[in-house]
C-alpha cells in the first residue's frame, strides 16, 4: 500500500514546481489556449515589457549609488513638466526593448509628443504599446514607489500621414492593459481581457512568476485615495464626497502620490482613487491613452468600476494623443457613491452629513 503522506508530499511539491514555472510568457499562452501566431505575439509583448520592467527596476536599485541617475534633466516635456533623468532612461529603456521585435510598429508615451516609429518593423508589426515609462518620478529622488503603465493596441490602417489617427478610440479596443510597480519586489499585473494576474520578480531566476492569479476587487472597501492638497480648486460635489468620508466610520486616506502603487493597494483591498478635475485642469492631469485607460482595463476586470465621475472610462474618445480625464476607480460601491455626488443622485443627498 503507497504511503499516503509520500504521496501528498510529492503533490505540493508538484504544485510548488508548476507555480515557480509559470513565467509570465507561459502565462500568456496558457490564458489564450493556443500556440497559434497572435498568441506568439502576445506572449513576445508581454515578454519585451517584463524585460523593460528587469531593466528599469535594477536602475532603480542601482539609483543612489551611481552618478548622473537621480535629478532633473533641464528639458520639459510636451506636458510642461519637468523631465527627471529617470523618466527619460525609462521611455529609451521600453523603445530599445521593442526595437529589434518585428511586433511593435510605433509606440507614444507622454514622454513623446509624437509617436516613435520603427520602420523595420512596420512592414509587419501590427501593435502600438503605449506607455508611461516612470508613473511617479517626483517619488523617485526619495527611494518611494514608482511604476510603469501600459496598453497594447492594434494598428489599424496603414497611418501613411504618421498622425496615429487610429489611436483616438475608446479604452475597450486595447488588446492588454497592466502596470509594473518597482518596491521592496518588482511586480508586474496584466490582463489580455482574461482577468487580472500579477507576477512578482524572482532576482535568482531573473524571471516574472505567477504570484496571484484571477484577482478580484472587493465590492467595497474602506480606503479613499486622493489628493486633499488640491480641496478648495475642486468642483463642491467633490468636495462633499470627501467631508462624507470624514464623517463615517471605518474609512483611511492612503495616497503616496504615486498612481501605480495606490492602485496596486485598491486592486487588493479594495476602496477608491480619485483624480478629479481643478479650477486650473477641468479635465484633471492624468492622460487618458497611457494612465486612465489602462487601469481602467485592469480595475473592470477585476471586478471593479473605472468612471471619469459621469461616463464610463472605457467609453471615453480622445480627441488627441495626450488627451487628460478625471479619474475615479476602484471597487464597485464606492465608485458608484463617488458619482452620486457628481451626478447630485438623492442617494448622495440622503448619506451626506454636513460638517
Amino acid at each position: 500500500m503507497a504511503d499516503k503522506s509520500v504521496n501528498s508530499g510529492n503533490f505540493f511539491h508538484e504544485q510548488a514546481l508548476d507555480r515557480d514555472c509559470t513565467t509570465l510568457s507561459r502565462h500568456v499562452l496558457q490564458q489564450l489556449k493556443s500556440f497559434g501566431p497572435d498568441a506568439q505575439d502576445l506572449s513576445a509583448l508581454m515578454t519585451r515589457i517584463g524585460l523593460a520592467g528587469k531593466l528599469i527596476a535594477r536602475r532603480l536599485s542601482r539609483a543612489g549609488l551611481m552618478e548622473g541617475v537621480l535629478g532633473l534633466t533641464g528639458e520639459v516635456n510636451v506636458q510642461g513638466e519637468d523631465v527627471k533623468k529617470m523618466d527619460l532612461f525609462a521611455n529609451e529603456v521600453f523603445i530599445a526593448a521593442f526595437k529589434q521585435s518585428g511586433l511593435v510598429c510605433r509606440l507614444a508615451s507622454e514622454e513623446m509628443d509624437k509617436p516613435y516609429y520603427i520602420p523595420e518593423n512596420c512592414p509587419i508589426g501590427r501593435y502600438t504599446l503605449l506607455y508611461d515609462p516612470i508613473d511617479g518620478s517626483s517619488n523617485v529622488d526619495h527611494n518611494l514607489n514608482v511604476g510603469s503603465i501600459f496598453s497594447i493596441r492594434q494598428q489599424e490602417g496603414e497611418d501613411l500621414d504618421g498622425t496615429a489617427q487610429d489611436l483616438l478610440q475608446s479604452g475597450r479596443k486595447q488588446i492588454a492593459a497592466g502596470y509594473i510597480l518597482y518596491g521592496p519586489s518588482t511586480m508586474l499585473v496584466y490582463s489580455i481581457g482574461q482577468g487580472v494576474h500579477a507576477f512578482a520578480l524572482d532576482p535568482s531566476l531573473g524571471e516574472f512568476i505567477l504570484a496571484c492569479e484571477n484577482m478580484i476587487i472587493p465590492d467595497h472597501g474602506p480606503t479613499y485615495s486622493v489628493n486633499e492638497g488640491n480641496f478648495w480648486d475642486w468642483d463642491e460635489s467633490i468636495r462633499q464626497y470627501v467631508r462624507y468620508v470624514h464623517r463615517q466610520p471605518g474609512y483611511s486616506a492612503r495616497y503616496s502620490g504615486a498612481l501605480v502603487g495606490d492602485i496596486h493597494r485598491i486592486l487588493f483591498q479594495g476602496g477608491v482613487f480619485l483624480y478629479p478635475g481643478t479650477t486650473k485642469n477641468p479635465q484633471g492631469k492624468l492622460r487618458l491613452l497611457y494612465e486612465t485607460a489602462p487601469l481602467g482595463f485592469l480595475v473592470e476586470q477585476a471586478g471593479g468600476k473605472a468612471s471619469t465621475g459621469s461616463e464610463n472610462l472605457l467609453d471615453v474618445v480622445p480627441d488627441h494623443l495626450h488627451a487628460r480625464t478625471p479619474l475615479v476607480l476602484g471597487s464597485r460601491q464606492n465608485v458608484e457613491l463617488v458619482e452620486s455626488f457628481i451626478q447630485n443622485n438623492p442617494q448622495a443627498e440622503s448619506t451626506f452629513v454636513q460638517v
